[in-house]
């Protein structure tokens, strides 16, 4: 049978991983496909670099658009990044009958709208398993594995750069600005790593799975999104103590009312296996009506764990290649007209538990401000801890963990402690989930 004619744009890490997967695993892959895969053109950016690795017989390119328009190409894998020129090239494929694979969150959660509609219309394929937690199949097991249940909820730790550092932190008592350094030293966060440690990166990748799970479009720009860069080792050091671990998750919910989009730091109990997830590894926890709770581990990124995914997407791609369109698997898991439009809720919606801590003046009456405060705002205490003033000092630290309260009662209650003349400075507050 004729071999299946791949051309990528972009062979940087995950490009030159795919192609790597492909060679060494030629014959494996093709028993499962039913036919070849073979990379017949790349578009790079270095020449003499890309052709010392990828060696003869691999057409190179500059032009990302002779890859696009190439009439031999059956399937674009796109691994450029970023939003342009990757929307406008995708589009093009699309618009030329080729099927896309793409690794690009940013590209999807932001454009997906767009890219699946014009792929409906065209009758091709886009697969994006590469897009969310690197080699974890998660957008498979959501989509096609889990398609009995409906999603309750999901709750993923998605950026091994902010993982490795909380983990750090904690393993080490060191604050954020140190292991920050570390994590670009070892290569895990870039010179610039707003997008990962402010996390815009894990939102884009938990507006995909929210979409998958719910069956609605994809919502990024209504996400609540909420960094690591203003923890302190003290928090992560009391949480402990209190029995918590403190990760950054993306977490989406289904209510009556609408969902529940949101990234931001989380203390989870320590004896969950999400808590225990550790360093650049990622997780996902998923919660169907008739499975219960599901767990996914495994690399969230790298050349070849994210290869695997792009690999995996080439697989199913080739299979259905001749596939009536109507009959392969929709985009979002459900059919696009049966997509839903619930709507995002706003933050001061949310209900969830909290940390609170406050710098508080040791003298009498004070925690007796703090809890009719809170009382008056129906926020019950679930546990307290206050520590002893340092010597020398008039201050201390108060811990409270709240039952579930609403986001806007909280911050309201928060308005009112910091007025307080007994407290020194802002509330830190770190939203809290049982995950149970």
């Amino acid at each position: 049978m004729k071999p299946i004619h791949v051309g990528l744009l972009g062979l940087g890490t995950v490009g030159g991983g795919t192609l790597t997967v492909l060679r060494r695993n030629k014959e494996e892959i093709a028993r499962r496909a039913g036919r070849e895969i073979r990379v017949v053109q790349a578009a790079v950016r270095d020449l003499a670099k890309a052709r010392a690795f990828a060696g003869e017989g691999l057409d190179l390119t500059t032009d990302p658009m002779a890859v696009v328009d190439n009439a031999e190409i059956d399937i674009v894998v796109e691994l450029i990044g970023g939003i342009e020129p990757a929307r406008s090239l995708v589009l093009k494929a699309i618009q030329n009958g080729k099927h896309v694979v793409t690794a690009n969150k940013a590209l999807i959660a932001k454009h997906g709208n767009e890219i699946f509609a014009a792929a409906q219309g065209r009758g091709v394929m886009v697969a994006f398993e590469a897009a969310v937690a690197g080699g974890i199949p998660i957008i498979k097991a959501i989509r096609e594995g889990l398609s009995a249940n409906r999603i309750q909820w999901l709750a993923g730790i998605i950026n091994g750069t902010t993982n490795f550092i909380l983990s750090e932190m904690r393993d080490k008592g060191l604050a954020f600005d140190t292991v920050l350094k570390e994590a670009q030293r070892l290569g895990y966060a870039e010179a610039d790593p707003t997008f990962d440690v402010e996390g815009v990166d894990a939102a884009h990748k938990l507006a995909i799975l929210s979409a998958i799970a719910f069956g609605v479009p994809m919502q990024f720009d209504a996400a609540y999104i909420e960094g690591i860069s203003k923890l302190t080792r003290e928090d992560i050091r009391y949480a402990e103590e209190l029995g918590y671990r403190v990760k950054l998750l993306g977490i989406t919910k289904r209510r009556d009312d609408g969902i529940e989009l949101r990234v931001h730091p989380t203390l989870i109990p320590e004896k969950r296996l999400i808590a225990n997830v550790n360093g650049a590894m990622n997780a996902v926890l998923v919660n169907g009506d008739a499975v219960g709770a599901t767990l996914y581990y495994g690399k969230g990124a790298g050349a070849e764990p994210t290869a695997s995914a792009v690999v995996a997407d080439l697989v199913d791609v080739t299979r259905l290649h001749t596939a009536d369109p109507h009959h392969r698997v929709p985009h979002l898991a459900f059919q696009p007209d049966q997509l839903t439009d619930l709507k995002v809720l706003p933050m001061d919606e949310v209900a969830t538990s909290y940390y609170l801590r406050m710098r508080a003046l040791d003298k009498p009456g004070v925690l007796a401000d703090i809890t009719r405060i809170l009382a008056d705002l129906n926020i019950s205490i679930d546990a307290m801890l206050q520590k002893e003033p340092a010597e020398g000092e008039k201050q201390a630290d108060i811990i409270i963990l709240t039952h579930v309260a609403l986001e806007k009662h909280v911050n309201a209650a928060i308005a009112r402690i910091e007025a307080l003349g007994s407290i020194d400075g802002r509330v830190t507050r770190i939203r809290l989930e049982e995950l149970n």
